[in-house]
């Protein structure tokens, strides 16, 4: 009786605010405001952006849809936008992703649309995707592109209403980039991901401790003195290994780029096909942006009790259908979040969060203090583009640089440290080319 009326309670509230969007429960409200709020307490700069963004009304009367991982970073956020007076719809990047109670608070507590539930199946999905599109953006946010996708797909990414995107992630930065090479895209686009602030430090500490929390939430499993398998020598990836061997685990890493496969070599790790690190890996994770990396040969090479998780994007750089045809059994939920696949002979592989993003599906994702970074470039991206309403081409742009110099600055001084600056000599050293040896 008491959670009924709970609920009662808090869908009235919502209803008060006009706001409107489809999550779990409403009643979970006050833990997702009180995890905002924890999240909030290390996220300074963009708290001061928020404070700046309500001084000069920067997104007053503009239309915002977003499409991005529903957590309590997240909502800190879109807090910071709706400060500035844009009108926010939040949908979920990933069905595992979502904090239920941090979307019932945006809903209850801001007054937010919000279309998110954890778990949620595909056709779910989409639609929630298509609500946040029904609110005729100005500007989009997405995590993978799946939101400029289904704009492009539906026909309104060519009117002039939509006057950019921003973009979180390397996989949504790849396919635009292939729209882009095939004239596809129709709104200029802002690759978020490439930008220093982010990539540097989301990518490697985020989803390096991320990634490692997912793996040892899910099956409290010791890494040291196991061998970890590492596909892809990206940021990502380069912080995930370092992180594991920073818990004692021997690193394998498998790539395509000869260049990439060099540097994992000199920073210590093994190097080499994943043909071969299939027999000798006891957790393998995947952080590449592509499809198939651990197909049913590499399953088929394994040893019993392999662990198995993806740490990319989609739900695709595992083969998971392949994993299922090999399978005998498939025993369901040995552990939160863990699938048991029995191979004929009996021999186990544990895939973790059904091939999805580990680091949110069985863990919380990156921390808040490195999301403060990346999205405080979100943010100021943003203003950029409404600044420059109608006068961007329609290509894959780069984050300006005094983007990042800003947000590094800022961070820099929330963490109580300072830098030297150029004496004037030093200015007119680097600006001549007539001094030399």
């Amino acid at each position: 009786m008491a959670k009924s009326s709970t609920t009662t309670t808090t869908k009235k509230a919502a209803a008060r605010r006009g706001a409107r969007g489809d999550v779990a429960d409403p009643a979970l409200a006050p833990k997702g405001k009180a995890r905002i709020a924890w999240a909030g307490g290390q996220m300074p700069v963009l708290a001061a952006l928020a404070e700046r963004f309500r001084a000069q009304r920067t997104f007053e009367g503009v239309r915002l849809s977003a499409c991005l991982h529903v957590t309590s970073e997240t909502a800190n956020l879109v807090k910071a936008l709706v400060a500035g007076g844009a009108e926010v719809v939040l949908c979920a990047s990933n069905p595992l992703s979502t904090q239920d109670d941090v979307a019932a608070s945006l809903l209850v507590d801001e007054g937010v649309e919000v279309h998110a539930v954890r778990g949620e199946d595909r056709d779910r999905y989409w639609a929630h995707i298509d609500a946040a599109l029904a609110h005729q953006p100005h500007v989009t946010i997405d995590d993978g592109a799946d939101l400029v996708s289904r704009l492009h797909e539906t026909g309104k990414a060519g009117g002039k209403d939509v006057w950019g995107s921003l973009e979180e992630t390397t996989t949504g930065v790849i396919r635009l980039r292939s729209m882009a090479r095939d004239g596809a895209l129709k709104i200029p686009v802002f690759a978020v991901n490439d930008a220093q602030c982010k990539h540097l430090f989301d990518n490697r500490y985020g989803t390096g401790q991320s990634t490692i929390d997912g793996i040892v939430r899910a099956t409290n499993v010791l890494l040291a003195g196991r061998t970890v398998v590492v596909a892809g020598y990206g940021w990502c990836g380069k912080g995930v290994a370092m992180r594991a061997r920073g818990l004692g685990a021997h690193v394998v890493v498998t790539e395509i780029d000869p260049v990439k496969a060099i540097e994992a070599a000199l920073d210590g790790h093994r190097v080499m096909p994943m043909a071969e690190a299939a027999k000798v890996g006891d957790v393998f994770v995947t952080v590449t942006g592509n499809r198939d990396v651990v197909r049913r040969e590499h399953f088929a090479a394994m040893k019993d009790g392999a662990i198995v998780c993806n740490s990319g994007h989609f739900d695709v750089e595992v083969d998971v259908k392949g994993l299922t045809a090999a399978a005998t059994k498939i025993e369901r939920d040995v552990r939160s979040g863990v699938d048991a696949f029995v191979l004929k002979g009996g021999k186990r592989v544990h895939l973790l969060a059904e091939g999805r993003l580990v680091n949110l599906a069985a863990a919380e994702g990156h921390p808040a203090s490195v999301m403060d970074m990346s999205f405080s470039v979100q943010a100021l991206t943003a203003a950029f583009v409404v600044e420059r309403r109608g006068a961007l081409e329609p290509v894959v742009h780069t984050v300006p640089p005094a983007v990042d110099v800003e947000v590094a600055a800022l961070k820099l001084a929330t963490m109580g440290l300072s830098i030297d600056t150029l004496t004037k000599v030093q200015e007119r050293y680097l600006a001549s080319w007539r001094e030399g040896t």
